[in-house]
């Protein structure tokens, strides 16, 4: 059965002594929950939804903001307003491949490398990986998708010593977690978790909004008694929670 206009649906909401921002939120998210409007579902543009509605800018653009903030929409500059997918969640206190996270959602997983090169180590690489100045690293900056949309960018070093193979890998076929599981086993890891605001090209990678929190988590990992990476993993606030679970 084809969906109402959206004139329709906000009149069916009835008048009611809610604020006309928060009539529109209740007429988007009964859109999402009822299944009408399912994850990737364009949403009427600002200009669209004024013109359907008779509600001033102003009005629509607190709702998509609102719900923007919420994580029920993602809004991609340039390109439109999405409803988002449900909030992924990785384990707090844990080490996961994120292509296996994807796949276990039933989701499809790519990736995009930006930047695959070999450096010296400044130093605060050579602090994050017990080394000393100059001695080789390699970097790879990857974009993760998932179903298409950004999800997370990896920021990432790795000691030339122990993975010296790691500028051949196609790392689009296999995630770096992936082959250094392989070639250095983890045996120990380290998260330090902050929220932040991306960079502009952080925001243009992720397609989000500049000003849009995200999580930043800082991994650290060891095989044995070498440090064998460091990495900063950057997720759009509105795409990512992190839960863990812990006793006495």
């Amino acid at each position: 059965m084809p969906t109402p206009p959206v004139s329709a649906l906000v009149a069916q909401i009835g008048e009611g002594p809610a604020p006309l921002y928060a009539r529109v939120k209740q007429m988007i998210v009964q859109q999402i929950e009822n299944g009408s409007w399912p994850p990737h579902h364009r949403v009427p543009s600002e200009s669209e939804l004024v013109s359907q509605l008779g509600f001033s800018r102003m009005t629509i653009n607190r709702a998509l903001r609102e719900l923007t903030a919420d994580g029920l929409l993602v809004r991609m500059q340039g390109v439109g307003t999405f409803v988002a997918e449900p909030k992924t969640r990785s384990a707090l206190f844990e080490v996961h491949n994120i292509a296996d996270e994807i796949a276990a959602r039933g989701h499809r997983h790519r990736c995009q490398v930006i930047v695959l090169e070999e450096q010296a180590a400044g130093s605060e690489r050579a602090l994050a990986l017990d080394m000393r100045e100059g001695q080789r690293v390699f970097h790879s900056l990857i974009v993760h998708y998932e179903n298409d949309v950004p999800v997370q960018i990896e920021d990432r070093y790795v000691n030339a010593a122990i993975a010296p193979d790691y500028l051949q890998q196609d790392f689009t076929r296999q995630t770096p977690y992936a082959y250094l599981s392989q070639v250095a086993p983890l045996t120990e890891g380290e998260h330090v978790v902050e929220a932040i605001l991306a960079e502009p090209d952080e925001c243009r990678l992720l397609q989000i909004e500049r000003g849009e929190p995200c999580l930043l988590i800082r991994r650290r990992t060891w095989s044995g008694r070498q440090p064998v990476t460091a990495a900063r993993l950057i997720h759009p606030g509105s795409r990512h929670r992190l839960e863990g679970r812990f006793g006495k």
